[in-house]
């Protein structure tokens, strides 16, 4: 089954059987304040590489927000692809690359059903998996199911609607929001967060606050609805969790009684499967 992933700063392509990727991962760089026709050239070229089926359903993992039911984007105020709002993404990539039809989900609801059925969440019932880089994702799940309500359940779903005193919690906990508190604490305006946690590996006072600080909203927000939920475990996936051993302390520091946490072995594989399992059962 051939399936897209879209992130904040990429697109991935690949054919799934069951829980292989058959072949090798196609991967465009995207921008997320690049224009609708910029963004559907980068995802029309990394799939036409699969030559897939033209009768072919597409799994596609998307952020939100997003209509799911009828593929059109509705982003606004998220800081990426802006361009897209009130966009058909179906029927325009339908025209692209010439599939029969799309089966769109939230990227990190991909990402937790794929380590739920084939990573390290399976054999679990209740577990979470949280996606950190551009913003904070995250997928619940039930018996192999994404649910978005419910005993400590955030709105919708999702973790990035909550609020650490009275702020949402990605003006915390973000790749921007990282960046900018650096930035305003003297750092290197160009440091990206991996920088940012070499520079806390090596002592420096200011890193260390900056995410000593994120990761403490996070744990704040996250903590009391991972108890109210009931997880097993937590798995964490996207491209700050290089970072996570020097994360987990402060995460922990404000999120006592936390179920174990596992960093996924490939968050693109996780969500490409789990998008294939969700086009699938559709």
């Amino acid at each position: 089954m051939p399936v897209l992933e879209i992130g904040g700063t990429h697109v991935c392509a690949a054919v799934v059987d069951g829980r292989q990727i058959v072949g090798t991962i196609q991967k465009r760089p995207l921008r997320a304040d690049g224009t609708a026709e910029e963004f559907l050239a980068a995802v029309a070229g990394a799939a036409a590489p699969l030559a897939a089926d033209p009768a072919a359903t597409w799994g596609v993992a998307i952020p939100d927000p997003f209509d799911y039911a009828r593929g059109i984007a509705l982003f606004e105020g998220v800081g990426k692809f802006e361009a897209l709002r009130g966009l058909d993404v179906g029927a325009a990539l339908g025209a692209r690359i010439g599939a029969a039809g799309f089966a769109f989900l939230n990227d990190a609801d991909a990402f937790a059903l794929g380590e739920w059925a084939y990573g390290a969440a399976h054999g679990t019932r209740r577990c979470v998996g949280v996606t950190l880089g551009t913003g904070v994702g995250s997928g619940w799940i039930v018996d192999g199911r994404a649910v978005t309500e419910g005993p400590g359940v955030p709105p919708d779903g999702k973790v990035h609607r909550l609020t650490v005193d009275g702020t949402p919690l990605e003006d915390r906990m973000s790749r921007r929001a990282i960046r900018a508190a650096h930035r305003a604490a003297g750092g290197d305006p160009g440091a990206d967060v991996a920088d940012i946690a070499a520079a806390a590996r090596a002592g420096d006072a200011a890193a260390t606050a900056v995410l000593r600080a994120a990761l403490g909203a996070l744990g704040a927000a996250l903590g009391p609805c991972l108890r109210a939920f009931g997880a097993e475990l937590l798995v964490v996936g996207g491209s700050m969790t290089g970072s996570w051993d020097l994360f987990e302390p402060w995460f922990r520091a404000a999120a006592p009684d936390l179920p174990p946490v596992a960093v996924a072995a490939d968050a693109t594989a996780s969500a490409l499967a789990g998008a294939a399992r969700h086009a699938r059962a559709g």
